[in-house]
């Protein structure tokens, strides 16, 4: 575990990156790199530069839990690390849709294919809640390997639309960790491959097969 998350925490500003640049982020790779050692880079948007920061607190986050030992496939870990990536942009970050004061939620627009539609939050997010335990109970209790388990995890969970936003990447926070904790390289879906992942969304979306997604995530493991 200390090898794997030397090796996370070497290449925080390229993971960081990667996971803004999938969002539409226009930071460079350098551009993240000044900004992560607190120099204000200029041309970009207050909005940008605080989805930077805003993840750099959720990738520590994510160490400092597995090094402490806390780190677990669970709700309040999951709410933890969305409170910090999404702390700008998601309504009631830290929160299952409709455990707050607004509900609804869960589209997702999926090109041609329409809009994709997650399930209703129900009274206190309780179908969302409900999913959750079905999903991290088959995980934990049925899928014998960490690294499947993290990787479906991360398909089920950006499918299943939890939050109002930064779904994508509170879901790899979760697969990353989930890794870290089991003695695996956490795995970064390259922002040089982009296309690759939009294309693959869609179908998942749309047919809640992540067999594709998942043998393209496997591809994207650290050499």
């Amino acid at each position: 575990m200390d090898r794997v998350r030397s090796r996370f925490r070497a290449s925080l500003p390229e993971y960081i990156w990667d996971a803004a640049a999938l969002e539409g982020n226009p930071y460079t790779l350098p551009e993240v790199q000044t900004l992560l050692e607190g120099i204000t880079v200029t041309g970009h948007r207050i909005a940008d530069q605080d989805q930077i920061l805003a993840l750099n607190e959720g990738f520590n986050l994510t160490d400092e839990f597995v090094g402490r030992g806390r780190f677990r496939l669970d709700k309040a870990t999951s709410d933890e690390i969305h409170g910090k990536v999404a702390v700008h942009e998601a309504i009631e970050s830290g929160h299952f849709r409709g455990e707050g004061a607004a509900g609804g939620g869960g589209h997702v627009s999926i090109g041609a294919l329409g809009t994709f539609h997650a399930s209703e939050p129900g009274e206190n997010s309780a179908n969302l809640k409900r999913e959750f335990r079905r999903l991290t109970d088959y995980l934990l209790e049925d899928v014998g390997d960490p690294r499947e388990q993290a990787v479906a995890y991360f398909c089920a969970a950006t499918r299943r639309q939890f939050y109002f936003d930064g779904n994508k990447r509170t879901s790899k926070l979760m697969m990353a960790g989930h890794l870290l904790q089991n003695g695996y390289d956490a795995i970064s879906i390259s922002a040089r491959r982009q296309l690759e992942f939009n294309q693959l969304l869609a179908p998942m979306f749309d047919e809640g097969d992540a067999t594709e997604m998942m043998q393209f995530i496997i591809d994207s493991r650290p050499e």
